[in-house]
């Protein structure tokens, strides 16, 4: 008698996507926020069914100029901040809610955690370098919200994400990229369950007691989604001006094949382009839960109060990838139609204002200008 093959889980099962928000010009509009939902509905509809953590980091600095990177606002964005945070609670209430896990506002329980940063030497013995969080979630514990008394960063935002999440894997997103494409969310799962990194560049057959080398099964413990300045990365000078690089990509650039079965049995296959990445980029990615914080967050001085991964860790990633280390991070670009298919969609949120203020915006300028403030306006 043939026995069934356990069912695989599902998608919003494996996956926990962590949203990062931070103050926009755009506040207290939610609007980034629900463009990004709606490219989710549409591209990859799990990742509205799957537990969310969302991180409200808030400011450093009130000042007359905004520098949003480094956590300075103007007074105006600092008054609009508080609204914006209560209009994107309820925002992913709404989004996360379904006809079986309704939520509201009022069903949040409260909790508090630390973010410690800085150095655990003697010296800072004295110090309390951490950063206390206020945390709201809903009672089965499938929306969160992060809310600091004081700045993260990106990078530290994540890591307080990544603690409290349950799942194996993932889902990395800023408050400013939308899905502009289809996103095979399951066939990813399945590469990464099966493309594990093994301890050591070596895999072990356990069957057959034979070494099996790297190239065999390559590990896949992270997955990027290509912007405009990612196309056509694997003939890029990003890769094509280092040996190690274009040797890597040459090894490893391929399509995974995975099976799966569609609801009446049959079984699909599917075929998922994938090209090694050579820096761990901030922007929406796929990532195993337990690699990130081993590998990029393996200190509590690995990331600083304030920073970008992107431009520390991702860059000591970079160098050790060029040495010929690329397998200990094993970043890979999804790479469909040979690099030329754009996936990701950039909402500039650190100067788009919303619909209505860009809108005037435009017609002052005409107005300025001369022109007809009654024709239709270009987007």
């Amino acid at each position: 008698m043939t026995m069934a093959s356990p069912a695989r889980p599902a998608p919003e099962e494996l996956v926990t996507v962590i949203i990062t928000t931070s103050p926009t010009p755009s506040a207290p509009s939610t609007e980034l926020l629900e463009q990004i939902a709606a490219s989710f509905r549409k591209h990859c509809a799990s990742l509205i069914h799957c537990r969310v953590i969302v991180v409200l980091d808030t400011y450093d600095h009130v000042s007359k100029k905004p520098r949003l990177k480094k956590g300075h606002v103007t007074p105006d964005s600092a008054a609009k901040y508080a609204d914006y945070k209560a209009n994107a609670k309820r925002l992913i209430l709404k989004e996360y809610s379904s006809t079986e896990r309704p939520y509201g506002t009022g069903d949040l329980v409260k909790a508090q955690e630390k973010a410690e940063f800085g150095s655990g030497a003697a010296a800072y013995a004295s110090q309390d370098n951490a950063v206390v969080m206020n945390i709201t979630t809903t009672k089965d514990g499938r929306v969160t919200f992060v809310e600091p008394v004081q700045r993260l960063g990106f990078g530290l935002a994540v890591r307080s994400a990544l603690r409290m999440t349950v799942t194996p894997y993932v889902w990395i997103q800023q408050h400013d990229w939308a899905l502009v494409t289809d996103i095979p969310l399951g066939p990813l799962l399945q590469i990464m369950q099966q493309h594990k990194a093994p301890p050591s560049a070596e895999q072990e057959d356990k069957e057959n007691n034979e070494i099996l080398p790297e190239a065999v099964r390559p590990p896949v413990e992270y997955v990027c989604f290509p912007s405009i300045r990612m196309m056509e990365y694997a003939t890029s000078d990003h890769v094509m001006l280092y040996p190690a690089l274009r040797a890597l990509t040459q090894l490893h650039k391929q399509n995974f094949t995975v099976q799966s079965e569609s609801e009446d049995g049959t079984a699909v296959i599917s075929r998922v382009p994938l090209t090694p990445l050579f820096l761990w980029h901030d922007k929406p990615h796929l990532a195993s839960t337990s690699h990130y914080l081993n590998q990029v967050f393996y200190s509590r001085i690995a990331i600083q109060r304030g920073a970008f991964i992107e431009d520390t860790v991702g860059h000591l990633a970079r160098d050790e990838m060029k040495q010929g280390k690329w397998n200990k991070w094993a970043c890979w670009l999804y790479y469909p139609d040979e690099g030329k298919h754009l996936c990701l969609r950039h909402l500039k949120g650190r100067t788009w204002r919303g619909i209505e203020a860009e809108l005037a915006a435009k017609l002052e300028y005409m107005r300025l200008n001369g022109l007809d403030v009654n024709v239709q306006v270009p987007n």
